[in-house]
């Protein structure tokens, strides 16, 4: 007696789709706690610098030449005459201020985060050295793993801190199977990257486009 054969359905994404979180627990190794990199930020850091040293610059030139008996410079005369006409309730000024406050935040913004977040840390097995690994280049590792598994036709890997996200395109096999292969494929991949902090890991596997006659 044979069994029936069961048809197989053109699923589409949203019905083939399903979310994994991963399989390891975070380990920092046995030289510490891996923590994101910090980016220099040489080029905002030096034009910053430029700009408050030229200012405080010709600003302590001005006050010098005032002390000595001199006329003030024509840019600071007539910006006090401006400024004492002008009205702190004036659009302009609001403007101005919110555009000076915004600025500020930034810098602050800056200045207090890391930055360099195409860069994953790895974990730090030995104090002494820390490693980071790119993200374009742990997407294209995942992507290769992920072509590895049967009925796989094309695969696309996005890899953030927090979550991978692989996309798949299945020409045969049941989706389920395919899935589920590739949660264990990509999973195991993600744990040989060595991340300090392994993120979750969402699947989603569709049917080809159907072609058009």
């Amino acid at each position: 007696m044979t069994e029936p054969v069961r048809p197989v359905l053109d699923l589409d994404q949203s019905a083939s789709a399903a979310a994994y979180e991963p399989r390891v627990a975070p380990d920092d190794g046995d030289g510490g706690k891996a923590g994101r990199f910090w980016s220099v930020r040489r080029v905002p850091a030096g034009l910053l610098a430029l700009v408050v040293l030229g200012g405080a610059g010709l600003l302590l030139y001005d006050i010098a030449a005032v002390r000595a008996n001199r006329p003030a410079m024509q840019w600071r005369r007539a910006l006090a005459a401006d400024l004492a006409k002008w009205r702190v309730d004036e659009l302009w000024v609001l403007a101005v201020a919110v555009a000076a406050m915004i600025l500020g935040v930034c810098l602050i913004v800056i200045a207090v985060t890391p930055g360099l977040r195409s860069l994953l840390p790895m974990r730090r097995d030995i104090a002494s050295v820390r490693a980071g690994l790119d993200r374009d280049a742990a997407a294209l590792v995942l992507r290769d793993r992920a072509m590895e598994v049967s009925g796989v036709q094309s695969a696309r890997v996005r890899t953030g801190r927090r979550k991978v996200s692989v996309r798949a395109v299945s020409h045969f096999r049941e989706l389920d199977d395919v899935r589920a292969d590739l949660d264990a494929a990509v999973g195991a991949a993600i744990k040989e990257l060595g991340l300090a902090r392994p993120p979750a890991l969402t699947v989603h596997v569709r049917r080809p486009p159907a072609k058009k006659r």
